[in-house]
């Protein structure tokens, strides 16, 4: 059998994912089950309020309340959909606080790898070998063809700003890191 990991996503009680974040990663260690169960995740993100008098304060807000992430290895079951290992289910479903899995009659529904990226579970990294300033090529199909200067590089979103010749005019594009590849 093939095995891969996927996210799942467990529902909480509101106020009681922090918790149930830490008791899972608790359990995961004492029984040993790194294998089986391979992140937690809440997702944040942090927030500038400006209260009375124009005092800003940083706030970390979760993304989606009363939801936790959980990474959990698979195991492919032909056309069907990969399931989680009754253990590692039991593990889950078992925490104080968790009322269950996301999906159809309580069953664990894998998300789609690109909702994951989308949704700031997970973060995608990506290598490239140009800097500020270089001279790029642009391979999405959008602007095939054009190329461009790199203005300036945003690591955290995995994206590049390229000033690109459009008809006689330069143009700031903002893409993704990987539809761009340096000139040579």
């Amino acid at each position: 059998m093939e095995h891969e990991a996927r996210w799942y996503v467990i529902h909480t009680y509101s106020g009681y994912e922090n918790k149930v974040a830490a008791n899972i990663e608790k359990i995961v260690e004492n029984r040993g089950m790194q294998d089986q169960i391979l992140a937690v995740n809440i997702p944040t993100e942090t927030v500038v309020e400006v209260g009375e008098g124009g005092k800003r304060k940083e706030v970390v807000r979760k993304l989606f309340p009363g939801y936790v992430f959980v990474k959990i290895t698979v195991e492919a079951q032909g056309d069907d959909l990969p399931s989680i290992s009754d253990e590692s289910w039991f593990v889950v479903r078992n925490i104080r606080g968790v009322t269950g899995f996301v999906g159809p009659d309580n069953r664990p529904m894998p998300l789609d790898e690109d909702k994951v990226i989308e949704m700031g579970v997970e973060k995608r990294r990506v290598e490239f070998s140009f800097q500020v300033g270089d001279p790029v090529n642009i391979i999405h199909p959008n602007f095939e063809g054009f190329s461009g200067r790199v203005k300036s590089i945003n690591e955290e979103q995995n994206t590049v700003q390229v000033a690109i010749d459009m008809f006689g005019k330069e143009t700031i594009a903002e893409l993704a890191m990987d539809w761009v590849e340096p000139v040579g």
